[in-house]
């Protein structure tokens, strides 16, 4: 008996793959054939999506909700879906583009604009991605043009920070003691007074 399935993947831990679910569950998928990724941009070793690649026979069916969930680019998305309609030889409906349902036109001119829409919608999807990236990065280099600082903001010095600072450096103590005598790290105390000799041999220069 042919089985349903659907595959999910979200990019990262802190994206929320109900919509997703919620597409499957109306379809009709059991939850037990549910397969969800949850991955960085950076890693695609995809561990649910190769359980899922190993329980695909002929003819079994496979859901993902965008054409975008089967790979991070275009060449890889055309990769991933011929691996599956050709060598695992099942098919795959995305469901937020029904033009893309091998189960309709299984006849040479179907299969032919299955495999042209495909390529056109993995081209825009890897087009759009780079996009994004990119007014990502043009405003991120906005904001710091104006000022902006980016990450966790730096802990205030203790107020007798110079005192220590100075002593340190006179040689009357050693680092570990500077940084017992404030109350933090020596990796941190090392890491400000690199900081400091920077911005002294700036001004100096």
């Amino acid at each position: 008996m042919n089985k349903t399935y659907g595959y999910i993947r979200v990019s990262s831990r802190d994206q929320n793959e109900d919509r997703q679910l919620i597409a499957m569950q109306e379809l009709g998928v059991p939850p037990k054939n549910i397969y969800i990724d949850k991955l960085s941009g950076k890693d695609f070793a995809r561990p649910a999506y190769r359980k899922l690649i190993k329980k695909l026979r002929p003819n079994d069916l496979v859901y993902v909700k965008s054409i975008d969930r089967l790979g991070r680019n275009y060449k890889e998305i055309l990769e991933q879906w011929r691996i599956l309609t050709k060598e695992k030889e099942v098919d795959i409906c995305v469901i937020d583009m029904p033009l893309l349902d091998t189960r309709n036109g299984k006849d040479l001119m179907g299969t032919f604009l299955a495999d042209l829409v495909l390529q056109i919608l993995s081209f825009v999807a890897e087009n759009e991605r780079n996009a994004i990236r990119q007014r990502q990065a043009e405003g991120i280099a906005a904001a710091k043009a104006k000022g902006v600082r980016f990450g966790r903001p730096e802990i205030p010095l203790p107020e007798n920070f110079m005192e220590v600072y100075e002593r340190w450096k006179a040689g009357e103590i050693t680092g570990t003691r500077a940084s017992n005598e404030l109350n933090m790290p020596l990796s941190t105390f090392c890491y400000k007074t690199k900081k400091i000799k920077n911005r002294q041999e700036k001004l100096a220069g």
